[in-house]
């Protein structure tokens, strides 16, 4: 019996991908291989890095490290579980499960913070490929801040959206306009 994976807040530590991050990263791979991308992009992280260098591999395409496109920095919550938060600082732990996007980390980001540094990288990134398909490998958190923003939900909707590791999320911008066409697919389609 495989066990499971325990789920923690990674944010800026970088960790190596997992050997079932780099199965998903190939069933996507596998999966997004006729996409015609013209770049792939990625975060500094070397868990990012290592699944965009799996996608872009299919497309002769080295992926881009953006810093930017990081994980929330979750400041002193960073490599430990929810269950270890809630014990080491259960009101600040229950402050922030109450105000999802709008509590920083404790000696790390707000999700406006976060957003501050992500969007304009992102929309940078598509200017520069106005109009051509490209991947951006980013975080869970990055991710659902993008979203929100993208689709002009508060920050507080954060948590609405899965953003599992490995699955697809497809935004595109037309007419000015953000549409979600995939929500967190995943690679095991």
């Amino acid at each position: 019996m495989e066990r499971a994976e325990t789920r923690r807040f990674i944010g800026h530590l970088d960790v190596p991908l997992s050997p079932r991050g780099h199965a998903q990263a190939e069933a996507q791979a596998t999966r997004l291989r006729r996409v015609p991308f013209a770049a792939v992009y990625t975060s500094d992280l070397v868990r990012a890095r290592t699944t965009g260098a799996i996608i872009g591999a299919l497309h002769g395409l080295a992926p881009t490290p953006v810093r930017e496109l990081r994980e929330m920095d979750m400041g002193r919550w960073d490599g430990l579980t929810a269950g270890e938060i809630a014990k080491r600082e259960p009101e600040a732990f229950e402050a922030w499960m109450a105000a999802i996007g709008e509590f920083p980390f404790p000696a790390g980001e707000s999700v406006g913070d976060l957003i501050a540094r992500v969007w304009p990288a992102l929309t940078d990134i598509v200017t520069h490929h106005h109009g051509r398909a490209i991947a951006v490998v980013a975080h869970g958190g990055t991710n659902r801040a993008i979203l929100c923003r993208a689709l002009g939900l508060p920050f507080g909707k954060l948590l609405a959206f899965g953003q599992d590791y490995g699955a697809l999320t497809i935004l595109e911008p037309r007419d000015g306009v953000w549409r979600l066409r995939v929500l967190n697919e995943s690679s095991q389609r």
